[in-house]
């Protein structure tokens, strides 16, 4: 959709039309707000429209489809817009649109990369080809620019017919010749999103008029190679329907696109039918091949051309195709791209999952247009293209779709191949090496996102740490705020990060222990299709936390007892050697039940909800901005933190060390059955959201610091990459050429033309000798 306004050009491709309109039909109304999801994403659309200032808005449709249709927005202008309190509004109007969409190139968002080529670097190769000078003017003819320029039918047998329908598409004036106008305009139309259809158009509208004729239509048609193996007949209702009973009526361009799609479907109809000789509404599983071959080849890929005969006998029953099993094979074929994202949204964007019939049933009930005889047919060719499991990959319906230029990049193909474990098994060494550089990584991580939240942490252990009890005096903080001001009064900015070295020191082996151990569990308890059980994640996340408590107490034990030190400003300064001295080794370990006791179902909810959070945030190619990557990890935070405060209570009392009259504990039972008599149940959430503002928001920056530097420092171990890792492919719907000649509009040239045969069918002879191609 282009929207032409007073700030340039916007561009957004595709987008809800029932809701545009809506819009569009209400701008007689001063204001227009509309709200609708598109993509996953939800956008809130504001057009301000004051009725002296904007006319009346035309929109004319562009391209007609059962799903998608794009947009032109035209005559849209504007009186007195350099009126100062007018111009301010249409500066706001442009930024909300330079916001929400992206500046136009060449009319697409998918066509980004491709620019228009200068005139004067289009007329210096138009110059090259041109072989006909003609009253000072130079010419291509129909074999300059298809043969020598695209460099389409170089055989000395090439069809001259073929190159002149060819040739054609650009001669708008049909005068046999191309001009540099000519030449020109169509490297603008090869730059629009709606290209392979105008040239086709244009290819059908033999005498440039805008129109199709039956004459035209009838011409074009009976040139096809489909049509000289098994012939159209004209004669039929839809020649009537579309063109009228005496053939005076003409397709237009927004009626084109439905035309070549219903005149497929009624050709493989007469087909069938005329070799249904019994006239009982079937025919042999070889006809039905040699149907599918002339008539729809351009939905065919390889491996099912292979299979037709196979998969018909064998699903149809003995070799008899019925009807009805013709026209599901058909439209199963139409709709694959639709069966792709039923596999997405079902697996939730793994393609290395698989998915049973029974599954397949399910996720399909809300697409009404997936019959089961389609699903049927479609697990019975996945059967023949491999070993038959009941099952399908996403990989079995990338071996169904047709590769051709006109074939849209999915993320997913160009992902496929890191997120996948390799077949063959890796070294031991290997292994190490890749544990090696997640550690590398998970401290780097860890040390950044403690530094981040750290003065939540002081805050958040003084509160735990303060008694309620009946002892006088000894209540210093009356909530978190109160003590983080008094910290800041009375110890400076830099009394916030009181035992941050210590902490540091250990919340870096820490974390890197917790994430390699949770990457390494998780990798071997997933299948090589890529699922991992629920409970597997928890097996896997309570790894993590029990590997990370042995190696990090003593460390923690020391970062407490340095943190609540500031605390009696009267004492003697104390220091981490200090500490150790006197706690010993044996002391070192005090409170590391508590230790288990919290760290093994934190991570045992952490780390599912995360890798779940991930998967719902990912866009609609799986792929995890950094913004969904922070959210997820900060949502996940929410819950494991706050539900083992308890736990993080008790721990804390067993490793602080008792002032004179205070309570002391013998351990985690002793600890809890005291507090709970003496401070009541409440007690053991004390620093619930102090600790939830700090765990949330450190293990979001934690797991974002990680996820990103995988990513920066990518090194193929030969193992899984993280979901959601891999960067959106940006690449044209149309594969570009690489001729250097090929400039602007027409690097896509070469995709566009072979884009008709597979896109529409549209094959034509090579060859002067025969009719194959």
């Amino acid at each position: 959709m282009i929207l032409i306004s007073s700030g340039g050009i916007y561009h957004l491709s595709i987008v809800n039309v029932d809701v545009f309109i809506k819009c569009m039909h209400a701008c007689d109304r001063r204001m227009i707000s509309h709200r609708w999801s598109a993509r996953g994403e939800h956008f809130f659309l504001n057009i301000i429209y004051h009725r002296h200032r904007y006319p009346k808005k035309v929109i004319y449709p562009l391209i007609n489809s059962s799903r998608v249709r794009m947009f032109y927005l035209t005559h849209l202008t504007y009186k007195n817009a350099q009126e100062n309190q007018e111009s301010k509004k249409l500066t706001l109007f442009n930024n909300i649109l330079s916001k929400l969409i992206k500046n136009a190139a060449c009319h697409s968002e998918i066509l980004s990369s491709i620019k228009r080529a200068s005139p004067g670097k289009l007329r210096e190769i138009f110059d090259k080809f041109a072989s006909i000078e003609k009253n000072g003017h130079r010419y291509m003819t129909s074999e300059d620019f298809i043969r020598r320029f695209l460099g389409f039918y170089t055989e000395d047998d090439f069809n001259p017919k073929t190159v002149n329908i060819l040739g054609g598409i650009l001669d708008t004036s049909k005068d046999g010749l191309i001009s540099f106008q000519e030449f020109e305009a169509f490297e603008a139309v090869l730059c629009r999103p709606d290209a392979i259809y105008m040239t086709a158009f244009q290819l059908f509208d033999t005498n440039g008029s805008g129109s199709i004729t039956y004459n035209e239509f009838e011409e074009i048609i009976k040139s096809t190679i489909f049509h000289q193996k098994m012939p159209f007949d004209f004669k039929s209702d839809f020649v009537r329907l579309h063109f009228g009973e005496k053939h005076t009526r003409t397709i237009s361009y927004s009626e084109f696109s439905q035309l070549l799609h219903d005149f497929h479907e009624e050709h493989a109809v007469q087909a069938f039918k005329s070799r249904d000789h019994r006239k009982q509404g079937v025919i042999s599983a070889l006809d039905f091949s040699e149907i599918m071959s002339n008539c729809k080849n351009h939905l065919l890929s390889e491996d099912v051309k292979r299979n037709l005969v196979a998969a018909a006998s064998s699903t149809a029953g003995g070799h008899q195709v019925s009807f009805p099993y013709f026209i599901a094979f058909n439209t199963l074929l139409n709709n694959i791209e639709v069966i792709k994202r039923i596999f997405l949204a079902f697996t939730k964007n793994n393609t290395q999952m698989e998915m049973t019939k029974e599954e397949f049933f399910a996720a399909s009930q809300q697409m009404y247009q997936i019959t089961p005889l389609e699903i049927d047919i479609l697990f019975q060719l996945v059967s023949h293209l491999r070993q038959p499991t009941g099952r399908i990959g996403y990989d079995d319906l990338e071996r169904l779709s047709p590769r051709h230029g006109l074939q849209f990049v999915s993320k997913f193909d160009a992902s496929k191949s890191h997120s996948s474990i390799s077949q063959e098994p890796r070294g031991v060494g290997i292994q190490i090496l890749e544990s090696v550089y997640r550690f590398t990584l998970g401290s780097i991580a860890g040390a950044t996102g403690a530094t981040v939240v750290y003065p939540i942490d002081l805050v958040k252990t003084r509160m735990q740490n303060q008694r309620t009890g009946s002892m006088i005096g000894e209540l210093m903080y009356r909530n978190s705020w109160d003590c983080f001001k008094k910290v800041v009064r009375h110890e400076g900015f830099g009394g916030l990060y009181r035992g941050l070295l210590p902490q540091l020191v250990g919340v870096c082996p820490e974390k890197a222990i917790k994430l390699t151990m949770n990457d390494f569990v998780r990798d071997k308890l997933t299948s090589k299709n890529g699922e991992i059980p629920i409970g597997a994640e928890i097996i896997a996340g309570g790894s993590a936390g029990a590997s990370q408590v042995m190696f990090t107490n003593p460390l923690e034990i020391v970062k407490i007892r340095l943190q609540v030190a500031g605390e009696i400003t009267s004492g003697p300064k104390i220091s981490a050697l200090g500490v150790i001295k006197e706690l010993g080794f044996r002391g070192l370990y005090k409170g590391s039940s508590a230790c288990f006791l919290r760290d093994i179902p934190f991570s045992a909810i952490y780390f599912p909800v995360y890798a779940h959070c991930k998967l719902e945030f990912a866009d609609v190619n799986g792929h995890n901005s950094p913004l969904s990557l922070l959210t997820s990890a900060v949502i996940a935070g929410v819950p494991a933190a706050y539900l083992v405060t308890p736990a993080d209570v008790i721990k804390t009392r067993l490793q602080v060390a008792a002032r004179a009259g205070q309570t002391t504990y013998s351990g985690i039972i002793d600890a809890a059955r005291k507090i709970f008599k003496e401070e009541g149940g409440s007690a053991f959430w004390k620093g619930g959201p102090a600790r939830v503002f700090r765990s949330a928001p450190q293990f979001g920056f934690t797991l974002l610091t990680y996820e990103l530097l995988q990513r920066i420092f990518y090194v193929d171990f030969g193992g899984r990459r993280p979901t959601g890792s891999t960067e959106p492919v940006k690449k044209s719907l149309l594969e570009t050429s690489h001729n250097p000649s090929h400039v602007g509009g027409y690097q896509l040239a070469l995709s566009t033309f072979t884009g008709m045969e597979s896109k529409f069918g549209l094959y034509f002879p090579k060859f002067k000798s025969n009719i194959a191609s």
